[in-house]
């Protein structure tokens, strides 16, 4: 009897050799390859077209449910999710069902290799069942069905045909949480205040401060001697790590962006945008368009409205927004602005805000 051939791909190597190890414990499957990212699936099954792929959602390069979207549509086989972010009922496991996958296994957070290896019959069941399933088309604005291209076409399967420019939209949910804020007048303080109180293991932070050239540098190297987090000016690139904050240089614009499930900041060049260089906007509306619902946002004290359209933004891609109030802030301007365009989720105190953003990050 023919072996159902299996493609495992998972960014960690640990989790790929278990799997590999459960799934050849059953005389009915072969593991043909295993991949660390998209990129490497795509060289893959360009060789050969697997029965069945399992796919993890948070991986460098692109994420698992956009390379599945992409999948489908050029080359649709079986896909078994197996990720963390998976719980029933969540928004990426809705995701990945919507966008075709046929299955879908939860990894805890602790303990893969364990969980594989008590799961051994629970994975092959769903691996086998997955091999038997029929795939239909996605569902068109009309109503109808489009049709679906040969299993057996890796002809058809190319990089540029998958792994095609990111889209412009966010990862439905990740793992981490990121956080962006914004501040103006009497922002140096406000941010001290609020990054003192972050621990260690604070979300990863981008900041917009109105700050001239060459202030930037100084001013995070200060905030980095008194916080328990790492602060520094942004270079272009910088990912956006758990436990650091990263500030825009002074005359730079700064985006957040985002690679597979790393996000990053952007620094360039522009011009003023709501009569400022870097602006609050310009980051909060990249976040919006980036990081959806993964991002938590705060804005503080300033004059004039930078920010507020950008907070509008991403409260409507998902994300959770703070304004300080007017008692604690040196300007009620920017988040006065923000409340009355309707994009704040939440008014705090200055001495709270950090609390606030760290336990919704949890």
């Amino acid at each position: 009897m023919k072996k159902i051939r299996v493609l495992i791909v998972d960014d960690s190597a640990v989790v790929r050799q278990a799997l590999q190890s459960v799934l050849e414990s059953d005389p009915a499957i072969e593991v043909m390859g295993t991949a660390s990212d998209p990129f490497v699936a795509v060289q893959r099954i360009a060789v050969e077209v697997p029965d069945v792929i399992t796919l993890d959602v948070e991986m460098p390069r692109m994420d698992g449910i956009t390379f599945l979207e992409r999948l489908m549509a050029q080359c649709p086989v079986p896909v078994v999710i197996c990720s963390t972010l998976t719980e029933q009922g969540s928004a990426t496991a809705l995701a990945a069902l919507e966008k075709g996958a046929v299955d879908i296994l939860t990894k805890p957070k602790l303990g893969t290799k364990q969980f594989f290896e008590e799961s051994c019959v629970r994975i092959c069941d769903v691996v086998k069942s997955a091999a038997q399933a029929r795939l239909r088309g996605r569902r068109m604005a009309g109503g109808g069905a489009t049709p679906v291209a040969p299993m057996r076409v890796p002809e058809k399967l190319t990089a540029d045909a998958v792994i095609a420019k990111p889209r412009s939209e966010a990862m439905v949910q990740t793992t981490e949480k990121v956080c962006v804020v914004g501040a103006s007048t009497d922002g140096t303080e406000a941010l001290r205040e609020l990054l003192q109180a972050m621990p260690a293991d604070a979300p990863g932070i981008a900041i917009v401060q109105h700050m001239p050239e060459k202030f930037t540098a100084s001013f995070a190297a200060r905030l980095d001697s008194i916080c328990k987090i790492a602060v520094k000016e942004a270079a272009d690139g910088d990912s956006l790590l758990r436990g650091q904050a990263l500030i825009a240089p002074g005359n730079k614009h700064m985006l957040l962006k985002r690679s597979g499930a790393r996000y990053f900041v952007e620094v360039r060049d522009g011009p003023l945008v709501a009569r400022h260089r870097p602006s609050v906007d310009v980051l909060f509306r990249s976040a919006a368009r980036y990081g959806g619902q993964n991002v938590l946002a705060a804005i503080l004290t300033g004059m004039g409205d930078d920010g507020a359209r950008g907070m509008l933004e991403m409260k409507e891609a998902g994300a959770f927004t703070i304004a300080q109030d007017e008692a604690s802030c040196v300007v009620f301007g920017m988040p006065a602005e923000a409340i009355k365009l309707g994009g704040v989720d939440s008014v705090l105190p200055l001495d709270r805000i950090a609390g606030e953003l760290v336990r919704r990050s949890r």
